[in-house]
């Protein structure tokens, strides 16, 4: 492992795969948290399953945790050492006429992100934490419905989204995200050698991906907020 990540292609090649397994995260992320304009029953069920079942607290949590950490480390490494190489590239002709804005200030994107998934935590995973595990009161998961314990999956998500401040933030958040994903994603594919007769396909795809689910996101909070 540390053999391909000493090179420069298993660096790429390393991140485009914490890229698509963060990607297909945020699918999913996204399809859970969609249920609560539609439906807040069902919202409550699913956030219940996927916040007691002990597979995905204790096996696919800290798999996610992980690849959070090492797409970001691996960022800034690529971000570095791209610099490096754009030092004797600028000195030869105009490197902003040869690659676009999103992709020279991703890691402004990135950092951007990753205060945004900070604040998520505060939010919303520390708090269930907390409940689960420290203070030890269920009651809250098993019955969201119970308004004076626990964490309530529905309530807390409603409850955040009432302050005007934090869904500015969100929006803001979910706008770089957008930007870094325009990029990221074609990226991605070509760092995984993708590159043949589907790339105008895909290249459609990520795109569609790219600006369609932050953009869900950034409804979900302005409908909660609207209807608090």
């Amino acid at each position: 492992m540390s053999g391909i990540l000493n090179s420069s292609i298993g660096r790429k090649f390393a991140m485009a795969l914490s890229a698509f397994f963060l990607m297909v995260f945020l699918l999913q992320h996204f399809s859970i948290n969609i249920l609560s304009v539609f439906s807040p029953d069902t919202f409550n069920e699913v956030s219940h399953f996927m916040g007691t079942f002990w597979v995905i607290q204790y096996l696919l949590q800290p798999v996610l945790i992980f690849g959070v950490i090492f797409h970001f480390v691996m960022g800034f490494i690529l971000e570095i050492r791209n610099n490096k190489a754009r030092q004797i590239s600028y000195a030869k002709n105009n490197g902003g006429a040869n690659s676009s804005w999103m992709s020279r200030n991703m890691i402004w994107s990135g950092l951007a992100i990753l205060a945004f998934i900070i604040l998520h935590f505060i939010d919303f995973w520390i708090p269930e934490i907390n409940t689960k595990f420290i203070a030890g009161d269920m009651s809250g998961l098993v019955n969201p419905e119970n308004a004076d314990s626990g964490f309530r999956y529905y309530e807390e998500l409603v409850h955040k989204f009432e302050n005007p401040i934090r869904v500015v933030a969100y929006v803001i958040a979910f706008v770089f995200l957008a930007l870094h994903l325009l990029h990221g994603f074609n990226s991605a594919f070509q760092s995984v050698g993708a590159n043949n007769k589907y790339t105008k396909g895909l290249m459609t795809f990520s795109k569609i991906y790219a600006i369609g689910i932050p953009a869900g996101f950034i409804f979900i909070a302005i409908y909660h907020f609207l209807n608090h």
